[in-house]
């Protein structure tokens, strides 16, 4: 018998002070059995730091969601498309080969990898090199500290708020609060 994803709910107010972006996202995540709270809660958090280009990019008529994920590889984990259906953003989250992001840079207007742990600079100097032709591709990295203090974030039902200011996120649930400073490394 197949083990079934985990449900989490969260009510997520973005204010994005660096792009005038302010709303409020009612989100539903479905966690692979496979899948760590860790990586679960950097889904949420690229999906907060792209947010604006709901408004920016599709004039506000497009939809920011989360994919398959780890139940289905060829699906982004988080994704924006606009009203046409084209996809203008495909968010892959922890450390994907070269050949699936490449895929991806052709299917999408932009593709943005948020690596996290202590094992993304090893995988990053593999495959750096692998990916520099890839125009349309950024990566970031989440600090491991700040990727593991997320962890304690994750309950069945949340409420949080996300503040984005200067490239930083301050992402809270009114008892704690992560602060994430993302690096590009492409």
């Amino acid at each position: 018998m197949a083990l079934k994803s985990t449900i989490f709910k969260a009510n997520l107010a973005i204010a994005d002070i660096d792009h005038a972006y302010y709303a409020d996202h009612q989100l539903t995540l479905a966690r692979h059995p496979s899948e760590t709270d860790e990586r679960m809660m950097v889904r949420l958090v690229a999906l907060a730091l792209n947010a604006h280009l709901l408004q920016s990019e599709c004039n506000g008529d497009g939809v920011l969601a989360f994919g398959a994920g780890l139940s289905n590889p060829e699906d982004p984990d988080v994704s924006l498309r606009d009203f046409t259906g084209r996809t203008r953003l495909w968010v892959e989250v922890g450390q994907p080969e070269d050949k699936p992001l490449s895929k991806a840079c052709g299917k999408a207007d932009k593709v943005s990898v948020y690596c996290f742990s202590y094992a993304a600079d090893i995988w990053w100097r593999g495959i750096e090199n692998k990916v520099a032709r890839l125009q349309n591709l950024s990566v970031w990295r989440v600090p491991p500290a700040a990727s593991q203090s997320l962890a304690a974030l994750a309950q069945r039902s949340m409420q949080l708020q996300a503040t984005i200011q200067e490239g930083a996120l301050m992402l809270g649930d009114g008892r704690h609060n992560v602060d994430i400073e993302p690096v590009r490394l492409k």
